[in-house]
């Protein structure tokens, strides 16, 4: 007899029972912090507050324009219980790209802090409610931890039964919008769960474990690299308001985190900070690292100073935990994002969908439990990117003959040079490999001759590094359609939230 059972979804609840003297979120910059006995009723007292104040029910969405606050993970663990949903807003978007996503997700609730009042009460929107900042001093904070704070527990339990189950919407993530307006991917308890297991098995979490998150929480990766699975496990979690790399190496030292969740500019400043030579980070068992390809020096100057490196691959969609390379490959298989984590399926397809094999280029496609349901109020690109249970990433990838994958570039990025296909991140890759070369980003660009050749944006490391040295160097190492014709010197790329260049952004013309 095969035996069943559901999943869990009410985290805090548990570790309540289990740990509930353990410290479970932190602010590194107020010092603030919640043991899971205070967070958990905290989180309930909101959702009491929430049912009550505003009738927030099951299926309702309520929009949070706010840096990272404690507050805000609160309120993630509030809506759960209430079936409700979370949609985070970029508060680095302009009043008419934030405007789209709060007509896009009709929010019942809108909640901001006082530096975004300004644009939040410029909408339009009749169905919508506005409160306050979430932020420590004002309004929300201050009421959810006054409201029903003499009621017991199990009194508030009683008030707001968990009512949630494995295919609920809990949160909709808005996607960059490279490729027009952004889209929201909704993921469910079941998403989002899944994505934790397979994260706590490739990183090993444990109880124990510290890390410091910087990234922001309209970000997949402030919620869902680290964050839910820590939580989910019981660990410990460090919130910054911003990225900064004194801090961030000071803290993770004396809060003795023990892993680093990054991208290669994050990690590349940290390394470059003054301290960090002096500074005692031996509790980090690794760091992971996320969105391109790290360099190999980098990952050297991490691994001198103790801290391996393991480079992984994700998405807002589907994640963002889907592949990893352990660290024991990582100079081995520089570039590589290893294999795919424990319940994903991955393969590699061509345009027919016929599956390849190794060292051929096709679109990486991936199925299992963690995948968004959909994008909110979008069937047609919800069944362009979901197929027959499989989700198209977009992604060109190969695997070698040991079967680590790699990326090798989006499908939009390809571009076609006197009839050869040239894939951006393989050009990239080699160029990184070049002393006195800092950061790179290659494009196509049309020419009259040969339809498209490539234009490459460098950042020097060696002010003396010229176009000639790249150029002879490219002739050594690349076939001759695939040297980029252009070179172009930046003092720095253009880059998004999470430290990933932005080559939308890189001049064309």
């Amino acid at each position: 007899t095969i035996l069943s059972m559901h999943i869990e979804l009410d985290w805090l609840k548990k570790w309540n029972t289990y740990s509930p003297l353990k410290t479970a979120i932190k602010d590194g910059d107020t010092g603030r912090e919640y043991n899971y006995q205070d967070f958990y009723k905290t989180s309930l007292q909101a959702a009491a507050y929430l049912k009550d104040k505003f009738q927030i029910t099951e299926g309702d969405r309520v929009a949070v324009l706010s840096g990272n606050e404690l507050e805000y993970v609160f309120l993630f663990f509030a809506l759960q219980r209430l079936g409700a949903i979370l949609v985070p807003i970029n508060f680095r978007l302009t009043e008419r790209e934030i405007t789209h996503i709060v007509s896009d997700s009709s929010p019942k609730l809108l909640l901001f802090q006082a530096e975004y009042s300004e644009i939040a009460v410029n909408f339009k929107i009749a169905t919508q409610q506005l409160v306050a900042s979430l932020s420590n001093e004002v309004c929300f904070s201050n009421e959810i931890k006054a409201y029903k704070a003499s009621e017991s527990v199990s009194a508030l339990e009683s008030l707001t039964p968990f009512i949630g189950t494995e295919d609920s919407e809990t949160m909709i993530l808005y996607t960059s919008g490279t490729t027009g307006s952004p889209k929201g991917a909704v993921l469910t308890h079941k998403s989002i769960f899944w994505n934790s297991v397979n994260t706590s098995i490739s990183l090993n979490l444990t109880q124990d474990d510290t890390t410091v998150i910087f990234l922001p929480f309209f970000h997949t990766g402030g919620w869902n690299v680290l964050t839910t699975p820590f939580l989910h496990r019981g660990a410990k979690l460090i919130f910054l308001k911003k990225f900064d790399a004194d801090q961030i190496l000071k803290i993770s030292s004396s809060e003795k985190a023990t892993i680093l969740f990054g991208v290669p500019t994050t990690m590349d400043m940290m390394a470059r900070h003054k301290e960090f030579e002096k500074i005692d980070i031996s509790s980090l068992r690794y760091a992971i690292v996320g969105g391109e390809p790290m360099p190999i020096e980098l990952i050297k100057t991490w691994e001198k100073k103790g801290v391996p490196i393991r480079q992984g691959y994700g998405m807002t969609e589907c994640g963002p935990n889907l592949f990893s390379l352990p660290q024991q490959d990582s100079l081995k298989k520089i570039g590589s994002i290893g294999f795919s984590n424990f319940y994903v399926e991955a393969r590699i397809v061509d345009e027919q969908d016929n599956e390849l094999g190794a060292e051929q280029i096709g679109e990486l496609i991936i199925r299992g439990p963690m995948q968004m349901k959909e994008y909110w109020k979008n069937p047609k690109a919800t069944d362009e990117t979901i197929k027959n249970g499989w989700l198209y990433t977009g992604d060109l990838v190969k695997k070698d003959q040991d079967g680590f994958y790699y990326v090798v570039g989006r499908k939009k990025d390809m571009y076609i040079s006197g009839a050869e296909n040239v894939y951006p991140v393989e050009v990239e890759q080699i160029l990184r490999k070049l002393n006195g070369i800092q950061e790179v980003a290659v494009i196509g660009i049309p020419d009259e001759k040969w339809g498209e050749v490539g234009r490459a944006f460098i950042v020097k490391a060696n002010p003396a590094l010229s176009e000639e040295t790249i150029l002879n160097y490219c002739s050594q190492n690349l076939a001759k359609y695939k040297i980029p014709k252009q070179i172009i010197f930046m003092d720095a790329l253009p880059k998004g939230d999470s430290g990933k260049i932005l080559k939308k952004n890189l001049p064309r013309n």
